[in-house]
C-alpha cells in the first residue's frame, strides 16, 4: 500500500522534512472560501480545508473538474483571503502576496513585448536587484532551462514548450521558497509534457522549495510528487492523502513503467474516481 493518510497528516515523501524549528512550509487550517455569484448568491469553493505541506516537499493536488483546486492555490499565494479559517506560510498568516512565493499559471504569464531575457529579468528587477545582477541571474536560469541561445527572441517566436521553460526560469530566478503550479503543462502535447515534467524535477532538486502542483492528470501527479492529495467534489475539502514511495531521482516515462506505479495509480483512482462520478452525476442532474 502507498499509505493513505488522514487529511493533513504527515506523509513520508523523499523530500519531506521540517526546518530546525519544525515549522511547516504551508498550513491551511479550516480554510473556507466563498464567492458572490453574478445572480447575488453565494458559491462555496473550498470548505473546512486542512492541509500541511512540509519544507522541501512536492505535493500534487488532484480532484474533479471545478472542485476548488485552483482556489486552494490562490489562498496560499495571497491572491485571495479565506472567508473562514487560516492560511499560514512559513508559520506566518498569509496577508497579501509574499516575495517568497512563486506562481506558475496554466497560461504563460509573459510580457509579449519583452524579449526572453527581459522577461526573466523582470522579477528580480521588480524586487530591486541591480540590472547587471538581474541579467546575470536571468542568463544563468535560461542556460539551465536550455534557452541560452534564445535570450533575444520574443514569446511569439517560441514554441509552447519553450514558452513554458521561460515561465519556469521566470519563477526559479526569484529563488522562491514556495512554488505553486496550476496545471502548468496541460496545454502541451504528451511528449513535450513529459520532457517538461523531467525538467521541473531537475530544476527543483536541491532548491529546498516546497511545491504544490495542481493537475487533472493522476499519472503526472504520481510521477512528480512525494504525496498526492485527493480533493472531494466541490466544495472541496481534503478526502485522502497518499504517500508516493517511488525512489528519486525519477524520470517520468521510466517511472510510469514500474509495477509499483501502477499499484499506486489504482489505489488513488479508487478514491478519486468516486469524486469524479459524483461531479458527473451532479452535472447530469442539473442538465435534466
Amino acid at each position: 500500500m502507498s499509505g493513505a493518510k488522514e487529511p493533513g497528516s504527515p506523509g513520508g515523501g523523499a523530500a519531506a522534512g521540517h526546518d530546525a524549528d519544525g515549522v511547516p512550509a504551508i498550513e491551511l487550517v479550516g480554510a473556507t472560501k466563498r464567492f458572490r455569484t453574478p445572480s447575488g448568491g453565494v458559491h462555496t469553493a473550498v470548505r473546512d480545508l486542512d492541509l500541511t505541506v512540509r519544507q522541501g516537499e512536492f505535493v500534487a493536488v488532484v480532484g474533479p473538474t471545478g472542485c476548488g483546486k485552483s482556489t486552494t492555490l490562490t489562498l496560499v499565494s495571497g491572491l485571495e483571503e479565506p472567508s473562514e479559517g487560516e492560511v499560514r506560510v512559513q508559520g506566518v498568516p498569509v496577508d497579501g502576496i509574499g516575495d517568497e512565493v512563486g506562481f506558475v499559471f496554466q497560461q504563460d504569464a509573459v510580457f509579449p513585448w519583452r524579449s526572453v531575457l527581459s522577461n526573466v529579468m523582470a522579477g528580480p528587477r521588480f524586487r530591486g536587484v541591480p540590472a547587471a545582477e538581474a541579467r546575470e541571474k536571468a542568463r544563468e536560469w535560461l542556460a539551465r532551462v536550455g534557452l541560452a541561445a534564445f535570450e533575444d527572441r520574443y514569446p511569439h517566436q517560441l514554441s509552447g514548450g519553450m514558452r513554458k521553460r521561460v515561465a519556469l526560469a521566470q519563477t526559479f530566478v526569484n529563488d522562491p521558497r514556495i512554488l505553486l503550479m496550476d496545471e502548468p503543462f496541460s496545454a502541451l502535447d504528451v511528449q513535450t509534457r513529459a520532457l517538461m515534467s523531467d525538467q521541473l524535477l531537475e530544476l527543483w532538486a536541491g532548491t529546498g522549495s516546497s511545491v504544490v502542483f495542481v493537475t487533472h492528470d493522476l499519472e503526472e501527479a504520481i510521477a512528480l510528487a512525494d504525496r498526492v492529495v485527493v480533493m472531494t467534489a466541490g466544495p472541496a475539502t481534503v478526502k485522502q492523502v497518499f504517500d508516493i514511495d517511488l525512489p528519486r531521482p525519477r524520470t517520468v516515462e521510466a517511472v510510469r513503467l514500474e509495477p509499483r506505479f501502477i499499484e499506486i495509480y489504482r489505489e488513488i483512482w479508487a478514491s478519486l474516481g468516486e469524486e469524479v462520478r459524483i461531479t458527473r452525476e451532479r452535472g447530469a442532474g442539473n442538465a435534466a
